[in-house]
């Protein structure tokens, strides 16, 4: 891999030159020419493009006056600035951009949002009206949305003219609109701000459960604490997992002054666009567009730093990039704001460890985290069994899994998932008997579950058991979760061990396609094609599964049996 790196950066080295040489460029060559600023310059992108933020900028900040001539290098440098929160030393080179007439819309948004911060509201209007309106369709929109706030500001807009000003926002954009609806009426305190909020919240075609936190954060500073918390209890009966509900909830019912720390003013036009810089983010984020979202949460704390649960996202996207280091170190601020967020911080250090192949550690850290919770609740609990289980404490993640189920009814969401997680544990643990009894009450509950239903009928059949039953049960399951290779597996297992070798071999031929390092997908296809009278490839696929990494003994074994004599029957 390293020799692969090396050879793409000398390949990259060799590009630049020739465009260096072979350019009309004005820019003096001799400066440029040098290895070590032709490294840097590649060491730089490569770094930003791998997300390695601080290499990148120590790599880029030495080259100066390369923007005249390379707008990567600017784009990358304003990138690496932003994404290291020197958001003040990006404000300085994007206002030497902007003299030199080479700025470009990541540059523009730094200096408006350092406008903005300083509540200087005739400069980023004046710099607003005077950047490029070419921008890409998300750049335009923001533009536009933060120009229409800026007009607020400048000219002390009354409402109804404010109402004409955000107008002229593009009404293809509904969701947006609709939250910068709710933040205008919220700015003028109008009489139809919480009928505006109970919309939002409760709209039907959108999730927009978020915004009950600055409903309810809204109405405790109107002295209205037992109304907010009415709020906060009904919209957690719809999201019960959502963080900043969860927490806010806690802290208003314990007489907590840490939410205060969520700072968050509807008449400050700062936290306004600091949170549609957050929206911002989390659409490139969910995109995989990490460096890009970590550009815009990166202004949203800088526009609002009282908001500390914006680092919920930024450390989401560093585990997204695998820089585990600083995803840890974001996990440990975040848990000192209370429970739910130290939870939510151990749970995903435990997710981290076991990533790194440290689980042992990572299940000790949970469980002290768990004992220390006050009163842990059901989702913390399973929380706790789901991350046993799947680290192999099947016996362990029984009693956690039980403990779920003591305290929650039928109907609950959690009963089926439940059930399902603690039927697992039951089957490798040998409890057959109490393991069925838990799948078949999951599907009792929540029929339509692909993987349940894979995994009792793909059970029944390696027992040997209801054959028939489990065949129509992987059929459903097939048609929820058609491009499953476990599932497509599984159905064609069925077929084999009912002697329909012939369709058999049609699905199985489809899972190894999915699952083509799989050796028991393997193995099974190689069992198929046989009974079909294809004994050469059959050969070849048992001899391929003998070459993967991981193959049980056992399995190896009966392998090698087969070379020689083909599957018993």
């Amino acid at each position: 891999m390293y020799k692969i790196f090396k050879l793409i950066k000398i390949l990259l080295q060799t590009l630049f030159l020739y465009i260096l040489l072979f350019t009309s460029s004005s820019m003096s060559l001799e400066k440029y020419y040098r290895g070590d600023s032709v490294s840097k310059y590649f060491s730089g992108i490569l770094s930003l493009k791998e997300n390695r933020y601080e290499d990148s900028y120590n790599f880029l900040k030495n080259l100066t006056n390369l923007e005249d001539n390379h707008s990567e290098y600017s784009k990358s440098y304003i990138e690496a600035l932003v994404n290291n929160a020197k958001i003040n030393e990006a404000f300085k080179y994007s206002i030497k951009l902007k003299k030199k007439n080479v700025n470009f819309f990541q540059s523009d948004i730094v200096i408006i949002s350092k406008f903005i911060k300083s509540n200087d509201f005739i400069k980023s209007y004046d710099f607003l009206v005077s950047i490029n309106k070419e921008n890409t369709p998300l750049q335009e929109l923001l533009r536009q949305i933060i120009f229409s706030w800026v007009q607020v500001e400048k000219y002390k807009l009354n409402y109804s003219d404010a109402l004409k000003v955000f107008q002229q926002v593009s009404p293809k954009y509904k969701n947006i609109n609709k939250i910068n609806n709710v933040f205008l009426n919220c700015y003028y305190e109008t009489s139809n701000v919480e009928t505006k909020f109970l919309n939002l919240i409760n709209d039907q075609d959108t999730d927009f459960s978020r915004y009950t936190f600055f409903y309810a954060d809204y109405l405790i500073k109107k002295n209205l604490t037992d109304k907010a918390n009415s709020i906060l209890e009904k919209k957690l009966i719809d999201v019960p997992r959502n963080l900043l509900l969860n927490q806010f909830y806690s802290d208003i019912n314990q007489k907590k002054k840490n939410y205060l720390q969520n700072n968050f003013n509807c008449n400050n036009i700062s936290h306004i666009i600091s949170e549609l810089f957050y929206i911002t983010a989390n659409a490139l984020s969910t995109q995989g567009l990490y460096s890009l979202s970590n550009f815009y949460i990166n202004l949203a704390k800088y526009l609002n730093q009282n908001f500390f649960s914006y680092n919920t996202l930024l450390a989401e996207n560093f585990v997204g990039i695998e820089d585990y280091r600083k995803a840890i170190q974001i996990y440990q601020v975040l848990k000192k704001y209370g429970e739910h967020y130290s939870w939510h911080s151990a749970k995903q250090i435990a997710l981290i460890d076991s990533e790194k192949l440290k689980t042992e550690k990572a299940i000790k850290i949970l469980e002290k985290n768990y004992k220390s919770l006050d009163l842990p609740n059901v989702y913390q609990t399973y929380d706790l069994a789901q991350f046993l289980k799947n680290n192999q404490k099947f016996t362990q993640s029984i009693k956690y899994y039980s403990k779920v189920l003591q305290n929650i009814s039928k109907t609950h969401e959690l009963y089926p998932k439940a059930k399902d997680g603690r039927g697992i544990a039951y089957e490798q643990t040998g409890e057959w008997p109490k393991a069925e009894i838990d799948f078949l009450d999951s599907l009792k509950a929540k029929p339509n579950q692909a993987y349940v239903l894979n995994y009792l009928a793909y059970s029944w059949i390696e027992k040997g058991i209801n054959i028939d039953k489990s065949l129509k049960m992987l059929e459903k399951a097939d048609q929820l979760r058609s491009n499953d290779g476990y599932i497509t597996d599984s159905l064609g297992w069925a077929l084999y061990k009912l002697k329909k070798y012939k369709k058999a071999k049609e699905f199985l031929k489809k899972a190894v396609q999915l699952m083509p390092s799989d050796p028991i997908v393997n193995d099974h296809f190689a069992d198929s094609l046989w009974m079909n009278g294809k004994k050469l490839q059959a050969r070849y696929y048992w001899k391929y599964v003998l070459g993967l990494e991981d193959v049980e003994e056992d399995l190896k074994n009966k392998i090698m049996n087969k070379i020689l004599n083909g599957p018993a029957t």
